[in-house]
């Protein structure tokens, strides 16, 4: 690894900097911007002039950000055109028969990201067999007419049965290119599976955020190399970095690029030999400003999945398999029709912010709520710089009481931080219990702006007995992409009963696979590969990923199958297997980061009253940087830094780790 790189995360509030120059970590953190580039080139000069070095002497520059998943949650993307099969016009809108609310007679499904206006049909035929029909390039230019007339700023093309005959589609695209000046999106190039409708879904939501990518990654690519610095290597949703290049041609690959570096960050910093020994593996929590993400590290490697979902709309790239719920630092508080105290999914943001950041809020939100309870400390400064302003807290949280009925407005607080714990509960539950997974034989690690402070309640209800907070917990998104890997990942549908697969095929596919990933990654020769394939029982719907090994074996299969099958459903079949789809991983290993931790100094910055569940406390407050290794602390503390504070309640201790990650357990009685 380089002597001096930055990593970069962009958060809906805070946009997070991790600096490594010569074995020293600085970390920062500074209000994200309308222009996220504003706020990742304020970041970085903040963080240099910390650590004394000069943009210009950086060596390596890793970017996560939410440009892709801001356009589909605010459906702000580009507008988009869709050219499709004659007679598929309509897949995008059908979608599935399956609903999120069965019993729900006015449910309603989202609104399709490409109106029925802009979806276009050519006359072609392909099936799983080849081309039965080719395209007529002459009908291909008529409806590139009708796309410019549309307005479009960028197309999707998904032909059926592309994914395993995509001759007709690159000739669509081919025609497209030379006669429209936007983007063309393929699904033989975003995604060779089968399944119509997610193989559409899928390259519409690249065609959708594809400019907006283009656009902000291209114009920080050039803010770069103005100031100096390397150009930037992109967090993908699968958890490891590529090049710029890459992600403006392939769009839909950053999704869920913050929280997946932030899990690849966990887990890298989360572990010591001693945490091998005590748990199954790790409940990673992010708590940030506008939501909470929760993902599961089991054996030491991050889950990973291929049926992702965002704003309702299945994205399946390969994804480090995240619950995200709306309950973050910056999430409203608000009381329902019914008198019942709810938490998000509105946010305040960066700008006005919660109350308390004295920039125009008035809605009281979970970071008011932790002010007025005393985790954070009136004279606490966020990030370093922004300061808090602790009557307009009060003031916030005392409307809300007044709009619940309430007398005690320190009861509408707890109320506001036992909610805001309650959905982050459910999350963690739906990663572990409704997976199987006991979360008592796992510990959680807690990162994000807010997540170490509401951790050890968290962990209380759920009877986990461990809590791990990074040294650099505050800003763990950004360090994970000092640690993440560089990966590229192929796939390619072959459906056959197993018993019947050709062995020769499949090793044939999977050196094609090969070939391709290995010329995607900057050292071929360095990268380890990975096969595994798709699986199922014969009449299922979905299917198991498994690993294959480097030679493929039917019975092998089968058998590591069947295994993953009862570990996820607790129960095999004497069925027959399916193979369905071939998947190639190539990853190009980069070193985990080697960070020096030395403290010193009194870490006692003196005293506040704090509210736990049993009452007031006065409650010492310590500087972080200050605690020595091998310290151990009873509870009630609170523990400070500029990115984040840790609360341990009364009943829990903490020790500080040799590489200074703070270790909260269930104190002796």
């Amino acid at each position: 690894m380089s002597d001096r790189v930055v990593g970069v995360d962009v958060g809906g509030t805070f946009t997070d900097v991790t600096l490594l120059a010569d074995g020293e970590l600085v970390t920062a953190k500074v209000p994200s911007t309308d222009d996220q580039s504003d706020g990742v080139m304020a970041g970085i000069e903040k963080a240099c002039a910390e650590a004394g070095v000069e943009p210009g002497q950086l060596e390596g520059f890793s970017h996560a950000m939410t440009v892709s998943v801001n356009a589909l949650l605010e459906e702000s993307g580009a507008r988009t055109a869709l050219v499709t099969t004659e007679g598929f016009r309509d897949v995008l809108e059908i979608g599935r028969q399956d609903r999120p609310s069965l019993y729900d007679l006015e449910a309603e499904k989202p609104t399709p990201l490409v109106p029925r206006r802009r979806r276009f049909e050519v006359d072609e035929r392909t099936t799983t067999d080849g081309v039965e029909r080719a395209v007529d390039e002459a009908e291909v230019r008529s409806v590139a007419d009708a796309i410019r007339e549309s307005g479009a700023e960028a197309v999707a093309v998904s032909l059926l049965h592309a994914y395993a005959h995509p001759e007709n589609e690159r000739r669509v695209a081919a025609v497209l290119r030379e006669e429209l000046d936007v983007p063309v999106s393929t699904s033989h190039e975003v995604l060779a599976e089968f399944r119509e409708y997610e193989r559409t879904a899928t390259t519409v939501v690249d065609a959708y955020v594809r400019p907006a990518i283009d656009r902000y990654v291209g114009h920080l690519s050039e803010r770069a190399a103005d100031a100096g610095l390397p150009q930037p290597r992109i967090m993908q949703a699968n958890g490891g970095i590529t090049d710029a290049e890459t992600v403006r041609r392939n769009a839909v690959l950053t999704v869920l690029s913050g929280p997946a570096a932030g899990v690849v960050g966990a887990n890298a910093m989360a572990t010591d030999d001693a945490d091998s020994d005590a748990t199954s593996g790790f409940v990673t929590f992010d708590m940030g400003g506008t939501s909470s993400d929760v993902s599961l590290v089991r054996d030491g490697d991050v889950e990973r999945t291929t049926d992702g979902e965002i704003n309702d709309r299945p994205i399946r790239t390969p994804m480090v398999d995240v619950e995200t719920v709306g309950a973050g630092g910056g999430s409203i508080a608000w009381v329902d029709a019914g008198g019942a105290l709810r938490i998000g999914p509105r946010s305040a943001g960066a700008e006005p912010g919660p109350a308390c950041y004295g920039r125009g809020g008035t809605k009281p939100t979970v970071t008011d709520a932790n002010l007025v309870l005393g985790y954070i400390g009136s004279s606490t400064s966020l990030g370093g710089e922004l300061s808090l302003d602790e009557q307009a807290a009060y003031d916030a949280i005392g409307d809300l009481a007044a709009e619940a009925g309430m007398d005690d407005p320190v009861e509408a607080t707890r109320g506001v931080y036992r909610v805001a714990n309650a959905n982050m509960t459910r999350a963690i539950r739906s990663v572990t219990v409704e997976r199987g997974y006991d979360p008592r034989t796992f510990g959680l690690v807690a990162f994000g702006g807010a997540g170490p402070m509401h951790a050890v309640s968290i962990a209380e209800s759920l009877d986990m007995e461990r809590v791990v907070v990074p040294r650099a917990s505050g800003v763990l998104s950004a360090y994970g992409l000092l640690a993440a890997d560089e990966k590229q990942d192929a796939v390619r549908t072959h459906r056959r009963p197993l018993a019947d697969v050709d062995a020769d095929a499949v090793e044939g596919i999977y050196a094609d696979l090969r070939d391709e990933v290995l010329a995607a990654v900057s050292d071929p020769d360095g990268a380890t590969v990975a096969y595994s394939a798709d699986l199922r029982y014969a009449g299922q719907s979905f299917e198991l990923s498994v690993d294959v090994g480097d030679s493929f074996d039917r019975g092998d299969a089968r058998n590591r199958f069947e295994d993953a099958h009862e570990s996820a459903y607790g129960y095999r079949m004497d069925e027959p297997v399916h193979l369905v789809n071939c998947r190639v991983t190539a990853t190009v290993e980069r070193p985990v980061p080697d960070v020096a931790y030395e403290a010193a100094g009194d870490p006692l910055k003196g005293t506040r009253d704090a509210t736990f569940e049993d009452g007031v406390y006065e409650t010492p407050v310590y500087e972080r940087e200050r605690l020595r290794p091998g310290r151990t602390l009873g509870g009630p503390a609170i523990i400070e830094q500029d990115e984040s504070t840790v609360v341990v309640p009364p009943a829990w201790d903490v020790t500080v780790r040799a590489d200074g990650a703070l270790v909260s357990e269930v104190g002796d009685a």
